[in-house]
């Protein structure tokens, strides 16, 4: 059973050899196209889908970027005429978290860094000059780390300090930002890059920052006409809070009794953003001397010697004992004098008292609040209510006027509803429309990124599987077979095929015979091979 393959490799090797030299060729270029082709396939399959792993980078960065990559054994393309550096879909993000460990990309914008590489002599003008680009690389990285913004720059217009006050000026600074496709910046954005600059650089005011986009678009100015409008956003999300609180609040405690999609409620508020201080000092009518608190209190009593006479200018009303005084409570600082009782001529002494009374004044700060509410509009939609019949149809029907009634109290309860504030509310029941309850159906599955992904690199794969199938089968097939057919033998190539056959399966003797049953069938056979051996010998 050994020998059946050895005959078969030598019976195919002869049909080999008996092929043209043309044929030799063509078959060889066949097979080398069926195992270019198959080997291409399979390259085609097995090549990544690539992303773009940076862009707009400068030479410095995307040649690190570049080398980084070398030495991870990272496959990598380049496209936009060298501007980005593709990696496969795979590989994104773990690439560019181990390129973010080294650093990189480092950006063209340098910091304070620059700093670390003073030489020595460098001038006091020099070191300005790099501590103004510091300031500008830091404040460009700062406002590139917005979502929204792709690019900036930084341009600070700082002038010389002088000695003298009126021969100071501002400095100012001028920011170009880049955004990203279909991004925009809002006026708190904005602002917010305003005082971020302005806090940045010393005695910078606001007013002195610009900022543009890349359109050239003024985007501070608008900003600063809205700000002085009296429009501030933070005013006006407060607003939108305070109004979605409301309707929340409205919407949760008519959930239970009508269901989460049979109730719709709005709210209009009016806030009061005015700030107001307000001081008052008043005083009240002076009490009585028994009940006033007394603030201060002196006293003078001189006593005179009783055989001393009466001193003083003969005839002057000096010599005359003082009258009775009386201090007026209704002076700013009450004073009260206290005379002692006449003395006895012969006597000459006298006592007087002082009492100051403090008085009854109440100093009153108020500062009312920001954002207090003003006046709430409320306005409240109801369905109808959903029955089920016996036959199983849903039927609707309006609320009766105590459900209305029980609904609109709660309602009042849950706004904080004030007559005298102006508060209005509007309760209606209606019914809705079956596109309101409507449930949103979701995303189809031939919609979905993972399954459009994966179908793709099915589809992929089958398209190669089909090429290679349709010309393996239905064009190299056809051609090997086609090249791979021999001529018509001979007959000495037939007889010769024939014994070499016969010979190695039979004994000397067997085969001696085999010849001698050949030469007396076949004597004219016989001769022919017998003559081209001979003529071969020649």
């Amino acid at each position: 059973m050994a020998v059946a393959p050895q005959q078969s490799l030598f019976a195919r090797l002869r049909e080999f050899n008996r092929l043209s030299g043309g044929q030799k060729i063509g078959l060889m270029l066949a097979l080398a196209a069926a195992i270019a082709l198959v080997s291409g396939a399979w390259m085609w399959s097995q090549t990544p889908d690539y992303r773009v792993l940076y862009s707009n980078l400068s030479d410095r960065d995307g040649g690190e970027i570049i080398n980084s990559l070398q030495q991870m054994n990272v496959r990598y393309k380049m496209a936009e005429g060298g501007g980005a550096i593709l990696v496969a879909s795979s590989q994104v993000y773990d690439v560019r978290l181990r390129l973010a460990s080294q650093g990189l990309p480092k950006g063209s914008v340098v910091g304070f860094e620059l700093m670390e590489n003073q030489k020595l002599g460098t001038s006091q003008f020099l070191e300005q000059v790099n501590y103004q680009r510091a300031l500008e690389g830091e404040l460009t990285r700062s406002i590139q780390s917005l979502s929204a913004v792709q690019g900036a720059r930084v341009h600070l217009a700082i002038p010389r300090p002088s000695v003298f006050t009126r021969e100071q000026k501002n400095p100012s600074a001028s920011v170009l930002v880049g955004l990203h496709p279909g991004r925009t910046l809002d006026k708190a954005q904005v602002n917010g890059i305003v005082h971020l600059i302005s806090s940045s650089v010393p005695d910078l005011p606001v007013k002195n920052v610009t900022v543009l986009d890349q359109n050239g678009n003024l985007l501070s100015s608008a900003a600063e006409g809205k700000e002085s409008a009296g429009l501030d956003p933070s005013q006006l999300e407060f607003l939108r809070q305070v109004e979605q609180s409301f309707i929340k609040r409205i919407e949760s405690i008519l959930s239970p009794i009508t269901g989460v999609e049979n109730v719709r409620a709005q709210v209009a508020a009016e806030l009061d953003f005015s700030q107001t201080e307000q001081t008052a000092e008043t005083f009240r009518p002076n009490p009585a001397p028994a009940e006033a608190a007394i603030r201060s209190q002196q006293s003078n009593e001189n006593t005179a010697g009783a055989g001393q006479a009466a001193g003083g200018v003969p005839g002057a009303l000096s010599n005359q004992p003082p009258g009775t005084a009386a201090a007026p409570l209704t002076a700013p600082a009450a004073t009260a004098v206290a005379a002692a009782p006449a003395q006895p001529s012969g006597g000459g002494g006298h006592k007087e008292s002082t009492v100051n009374y403090e008085l009854d004044k109440t100093i009153k700060h108020v500062k009312s609040p920001v954002g207090s509410i003003k006046r709430l509009s409320v306005a409240v939609v109801v369905n109808h209510k959903k029955s089920t019949g016996k036959d199983g149809k849903i039927s609707t029907k309006p609320l009766t006027s105590a459900e209305m009634t029980q609904i609109s109290n709660l309602v009042k309860e849950a706004m904080g509803y004030r007559q005298d504030r102006g508060d209005t509310l509007n309760v209606v029941n209606a019914s809705f429309s079956s596109e309101m309850t409507e449930e949103i159906p979701a995303a189809p599955i031939w919609k979905d990124p993972s399954t459009i992904s994966l179908v793709k690199d099915i589809a992929k794969n089958l398209l190669i599987a089909g090429i290679v199938f349709f010309l393996v089968f239905k064009v190299l097939r056809p051609l090997l077979k086609e090249l791979s057919t021999p001529p018509p033998p001979t007959v000495v190539e037939k007889e010769e095929a024939e014994g070499f056959a016969i010979a190695p399966t039979l004994g000397y003797e067997e085969r001696l015979r085999s010849v001698k049953d050949l030469a007396r069938q076949e004597p004219k056979v016989v001769a022919t091979v017998v003559k081209d051996w001979i003529g071969g010998n020649e």
